[in-house]
């Protein structure tokens, strides 16, 4: 089902953002700028460092907080201040750290909850509205907020869209009420599987397509890298679930593109580093920021297998990062596929 957009804007929320990375506090300011956000994080001294600064130094520099972005005093407040019925609780950890989160969580009988974050839990290969299941149980109202976006951009106040997806239709309008506005374009889906799928696994291709850049291989290249991932982002989804058409929307297509394509994108930097036969470790040292398509490859090669879903250039990346694969050699395997007819879902 393609998502469908809203045009409603909100009045005054009171937000909670958990997790003061990039992109939890980029969404927090952009929220900051028509509701009250409170912003917490597990480092208390860095947090302390935000509040005393106006602005997240280690992540966002140069990005002041607006006036109505707060750091939280703790966890406890953190919640308090999303506890009310115009309260909105945003998880934004990275993929690894939900579960911790969640549990720390659950003795505090949440309502609700919203991540923002995209890939396949390490160890288990679940989705995050699965984890949140699992920790939270089926009362709690949950949903992803995903769709292409760089953090840095929306600090800067960039137009962006978004997409919330929730099987809970209340708390879809709650966030779009909540999110859509100003510089922010926020649609809404019931498709929370496809929506996962696609934030997750664009990562992994995103990390081929850096390696194609950076071996100079070209355009044609890059956009056949795309393309075909596209596909194989389909095949999956729709084998665990997912809805076909959400793979052509924000969370499908438009977040492969940017991700693939953007230079921001830390995905991406892996592959052109990978090209220059850096080593992981060092690659991941330098960046200094998760790149989630580095676990997430491993975990989706594994779902693939286990299901029967064929995806050769999921397999290829998961080969030069953990199997000591060459780059070209990764890039030669895919030049000499056999050809077929051109299905998505083939």
């Amino acid at each position: 089902m393609i998502p469908a957009p809203h045009t409603a804007v909100a009045g005054t929320r009171k937000v909670t953002v958990l997790g003061a990375g990039a992109w939890g506090t980029a969404v927090a300011m952009a929220l900051a700028q028509r509701h009250d956000v409170l912003l917490w994080g597990r480092n208390a001294a860095a947090l302390r460092a935000m509040g005393e600064a106006r602005e997240n130094t280690d992540y966002l520099p140069g990005h002041p907080f607006p006036e109505r972005l707060h750091v939280a005093g703790s966890f406890e407040a953190a919640l308090a201040h999303a506890a009310g019925l115009d309260g909105l609780l945003i998880a934004a950890c990275p993929v690894a750290g939900l579960r911790p989160l969640l549990k720390q969580l659950k003795p505090h009988n949440v309502a609700h909850v919203v991540w923002l974050c995209k890939g396949f839990e390490y160890d288990t290969g679940l989705l995050p509205h699965q984890i949140v299941r699992e920790e939270l149980g089926d009362g709690v109202a949950g949903g992803a907020l995903s769709g292409p976006s760089f953090a840095q951009e929306v600090a800067r106040g960039l137009p962006c869209a978004l997409t919330i997806a929730s099987t809970d239709c209340k708390l879809r309008e709650s966030v779009v009420a909540a999110v859509h506005g100003g510089n922010v374009r926020v649609y809404s889906s019931e498709d929370l599987v496809g929506v996962e799928v696609g934030g997750a696994v664009k990562n992994v291709l995103a990390i081929a397509t850096g390696v194609a850049d950076g071996l100079g291989l070209g355009l044609n290249a890059r956009a056949a890298l795309i393309t075909r991932g596209l596909a194989e982002i389909t095949r999956l989804g729709t084998a665990l679930g997912g809805q076909a058409e959400t793979f052509m929307g924000l969370t499908g297509m438009g977040d492969l593109i940017l991700t693939c394509t953007g230079d921001l994108s830390r995905n991406r930097r892996v592959g052109l580093a990978l090209a220059q036969n850096k080593a992981l470790d060092t690659i991941v040292q330098e960046l200094g920021h998760v790149a989630e398509g580095v676990p997430c490859a491993k975990a989706v090669r594994e779902l693939a297998t286990r299901i029967g879903v064929e995806m050769p250039i999921t397999n290829a990346v998961a080969g030069v990062l953990f199997d000591g694969d060459q780059p070209q050699a990764m890039v030669l395997r895919l030049l000499a596929r056999d050809p077929r007819d051109e299905k998505v879902l083939r």
